[in-house]
């Protein structure tokens, strides 16, 4: 009988996690060997309990994703990275591709979509979402790149951050949570490729974006 496929799980929202794992438990090809929050837990759990496939949010609190599927393929060759996450913007992809990522998948995939795409990536083939594979079809503007996209809350997060202000005194500012500012805070780290507030800031203004 085929042992079933080891599965990492690698999210910094609990819920997705907990999800995650309800969605993969009656699956018998599968099994989750652990779920974490953070980098580190991650390069740890893979030390620990060997997986197949890692399921990796982009988004973590503690270091870039990409830079996470980087570390994991250059020292697991065998190891089978697949993106999950809500990015759906074709520098994401790329990175991770370059990086060593076996597939791409959007939090809005089916439980069969995921299944699937384990599955793929274990057999040692490549899987990208339907809107994934579309953004790869589209052709890349020639324009050198410019400084990452940001909305109209990530602008004005990033403002107050370059002023100075903890999370709670930007929250209070915007009338919004701690909470929600954290997630923007880690989506400008994200979007910048940066791992701290301080490079984040050298960046920001480097671009005349502050």
């Amino acid at each position: 009988m085929t042992p079933p496929i080891r599965v990492l799980l690698v999210d910094d929202h609990q819920l997705v996690r907990a999800g995650l794992q309800v969605l993969l438990e009656p699956l018998a090809f599968v099994t989750v060997v652990a779920a974490c929050a953070t980098a580190a837990e991650a390069y740890a759990a893979v030390a620990q309990h060997h997986p197949n496939v890692v399921l990796l949010d982009i988004n973590l609190p503690d270091e870039s994703g990409t830079e996470v599927c980087r570390q994991l393929t250059a020292r697991y060759p065998a190891l089978r990275v697949l993106a999950l996450t809500t990015l759906n913007e074709k520098s994401y992809v790329l990175r991770m591709m370059e990086h060593g990522a076996a597939g791409y998948v959007l939090k809005n995939a089916s439980p069969e979509e995921l299944a699937e795409a384990i599955a793929r990536v274990h057999a040692g083939k490549k899987y990208f979402s339907d809107e994934v594979q579309e953004l790869l079809l589209r052709p890349t503007p020639a324009a050198a790149p410019g400084p990452p996209l940001l909305t109209r809350r990530e602008r004005e997060v990033l403002r107050l951050i370059a002023e100075g202000l903890t999370s709670q005194e930007i929250g209070n500012r915007l009338f919004l949570s701690p909470l929600t500012i954290e997630t923007h805070r880690r989506n400008l780290l994200t979007k910048f490729e940066v791992s701290n507030t301080a490079s984040l800031i050298r960046l920001a203004a480097q671009q005349q974006l502050i």
